[in-house]
């Protein structure tokens, strides 16, 4: 079982359940230990004194904030917890919110939340009720000194708490350059929103997170593993000017021109796909490929006319026999 990184309360209302906060990222990430090129020895880290260049020992080192210039202020962690200390041993549920109205680009780092002693009971209430009413808690914890604005949620039998983005650290959209709002604005007829929108229907399937995986770690131990087979321990790879990287090359299309050559021609029905739409547009018509937004490719291929394919499956008819003198 993972260690708890944190043990509290939720707290709404009257009610406060005992739960415990676990991680719920699992990185994967390498661990490289740092090494001189020269004799490729381990190389360490030294905390010193800028003032004397001496080495400090962890016991001798605290935490200052500098309200000036080099003009410190000693802050010990009793001084975090007198900061708040109701915060620092609960999780303060403020309101509940329908779970759609809070945008993903809040949504920060994810915990599970566990019960704690005698809170099996009211986290599996708080737990129904979220599930019944479908809302999510706003609420605000303290984590390694810091407070965080965070949302509480089900996912299956468990209550996840995922820390939030406050308004202040999300940037301003007003120096982007976006396009116009709406479809006039914006120079998008309804026509093209409706082809799209049948590319976004072929290209749609059930979410399934396990087909997705990165695979930068398997190609970097595969390429430690071969170093090691051809004894290379020591041996710093250089980059190699004669091979140019791969690239993943797809003849992309503009979309929206596609779109366009597509107006032209009859939709065929509600079922139309837009493979059809852009096969009808023109005989010769390239390989299209469209980038979506997760990498893949979605291509919609040239194919014969039906004319084409009469011809092709018709068969020869045999030579007429000479007739007899």
């Amino acid at each position: 079982m993972s260690r708890a990184i944190w043990k509290g309360a939720i707290a709404f209302g009257l009610v406060n359940v005992p739960v415990e906060l676990h991680s719920a990222e699992d990185r994967n990430s390498f661990k490289f230990a740092m090494l001189d090129k020269r004799d490729f020895s381990p190389v360490g880290y030294k905390r010193y004194s800028k003032t004397t260049g001496k080495e400090v020992e962890w016991a001798d080192i605290v935490k200052g904030y500098e309200y000036e210039k080099d003009q410190f202020v000693v802050l010990s962690d009793e001084d975090f917890r007198q900061a708040n200390v109701k915060a620092t041993q609960t999780i303060d549920i403020k309101t509940f919110v329908d779970a759609a109205l809070v945008s993903l680009e809040y949504f920060e780092t994810p915990y599970y939340l566990a019960p704690s002693g005698k809170g099996v009971k009211g986290y599996a209430l708080l737990r129904e009720t979220l599930r019944a009413t479908k809302r999510i808690a706003i609420a605000q914890v303290v984590i390694h000194t810091q407070e965080h604005l965070a949302a509480v949620f089900v996912h299956g039998r468990a209550l996840i708490l995922n820390t939030l983005r406050y308004q202040s650290e999300l940037r301003k959209m007003d120096d982007l350059e976006l396009p116009a709002a709406g479809l006039k604005g914006a120079g998008v007829s309804a026509k093209e929103v409706e082809l799209a929108r049948r590319l976004v229907d072929d290209m749609t399937e059930d979410w399934r997170p396990e087909q997705f995986r990165s695979t930068y770690q398997d190609d970097l131990m595969k390429r430690i593993k071969k170093k090691v087979k051809l004894g290379q321990l020591k041996e710093i790879t250089e980059p190699d000017t004669s091979v140019k990287a791969e690239r993943r090359t797809a003849q992309i299309f503009d979309l929206s021109e596609l779109l366009k050559r597509s107006l032209g021609k009859p939709a065929g029905g509600a079922k139309t796909s837009v493979s059809a739409a852009a096969r009808s547009s023109t005989r010769k018509a390239p390989v299209l490929g469209v980038v979506s937004r997760s990498g893949g490719v979605a291509k919609i291929a040239r194919r014969k006319s039906p004319a084409s394919k009469r011809k092709a499956s018709s068969p020869a008819k045999p030579a007429a026999k000479r007739r007899r003198a």
